[in-house]
């Protein structure tokens, strides 16, 4: 199946940035559709209710003036991020104000709702929807999700367990629409892979926590810049459900992150885990194991020219190497 022209004709980069919990705001959106990714941000970023009404306002006007000014380089379409659990008290104002403003691009978490994407399919959105096994996305599917969104091992945040060939594989043995690949991508190659492996985008997000128009705490980005993948521990004490976070921020709120107790699932929240002072995301900073590719604080443009140099780079020599095979296989033919 073709991928539908919001996420095929506007991108200059087959990528979409996660929404960010807290970081994301207008900012990085707009910067990142201006620089032809897709650009979202968690509902539940803007509070009081009432800003996300402005947000999505700010956010719809001004690419729409870049249109207008920069005809040759049209920006990306956003997304808006709805949390859809029982514990969001908000859902359906928010649903409401991404209806109104005609979100581009919707994308569902923890959890499926008919009557959500319903709405979003009423002005001709696409819904796409995060998963972390193939039980998930069958329910998701049914439910009317446009798309999927597999978290797997090593995404930030709450993140599944499965491996990103595993869990391709067991989705495009049945779902042939658009698949965004979340997981431990933070440079082109990586972007490429997750098409060669059978997505048709790339899902990135905590390298774009490491970026200036982040809202982020500077020693959280500075973190994620001094870090690698060996510094994520898997855990579900914060939040109830598992995630990935920086060993040092669990190290800076007084906790064993070798010796974490396990949370009880049923108590999922957006603050403490339990008795725990130390709040996620405030104390407890998420990120995905891909972070050994930040190297410095750049804007988010810089952060996609460089994403995109990389891809291109990577296409050119997996096309060497397959014309360096051919020919190879051409003379032992003759």
């Amino acid at each position: 199946m073709a991928l539908p022209p919001v996420l095929r004709d506007r991108l200059r980069l087959p990528v979409i940035g996660s929404p960010l919990f807290i970081i994301s705001n207008p900012d990085l959106v707009i910067a990142q559709c201006k620089a032809g990714i897709v650009g979202s941000f968690p509902a539940l970023n803007a509070r009081p209710i009432s800003l996300l009404d402005e947000w999505l306002q700010r956010i719809t006007e001004e690419l729409a003036a870049w249109d207008r000014d920069h005809p040759e380089t049209p920006a990306a379409p956003f997304a808006v991020n709805h949390i859809v659990h029982r514990s969001n008290d908000r859902l359906e104002t928010d649903v409401e104000l991404s209806t109104k403003w005609k979100a581009p691009i919707v994308i569902t978490s923890l959890g499926a709702r008919e009557d959500v994407n319903a709405a979003v399919h009423s002005y001709g959105g696409v819904v796409m929807h995060d998963v972390i096994n193939d039980k998930f996305a069958r329910k998701a599917v049914e439910k009317g999700a446009d798309g999927l969104i597999p978290v797997a091992a090593g995404a930030g945040g709450h993140a599944g367990t499965l491996s990103p060939f595993a869990l391709i594989h067991a989705l495009r043995e049945w779902f042939d629409g658009p698949i965004a690949l979340s997981g431990s991508i933070a440079n082109g190659h990586a972007v490429l892979a997750a098409q060669a492996m059978g997505a048709d985008l790339a899902y990135v997000g905590s390298a774009f926590i490491a970026t200036q128009e982040a809202n982020a705490d500077p020693a959280y980005k500075q973190m994620i810049v001094d870090a690698s993948g060996e510094d994520i521990v898997y855990t579900n004490l914060f939040t109830g459900v598992h995630g990935n976070y920086l060993r040092p921020s669990i190290v800076a709120a007084g906790l064993d992150p070798d010796d974490l107790p396990v949370s009880d699932a049923s108590a999922m929240n957006f603050g403490s885990g339990g008795n725990q002072k130390a709040k996620a995301w405030r104390d407890i900073w998420g990120c995905g194991q891909g972070i050994g590719a930040v190297k410095e604080i750049p804007t988010a443009g810089e952060l996609v020219a460089r994403l995109t140099a990389e891809y291109d780079a990577a296409k050119a020599e997996l096309e060497a190497k397959f014309a360096l095979t051919a020919h190879r296989l051409a003379l032992a033919a003759e």
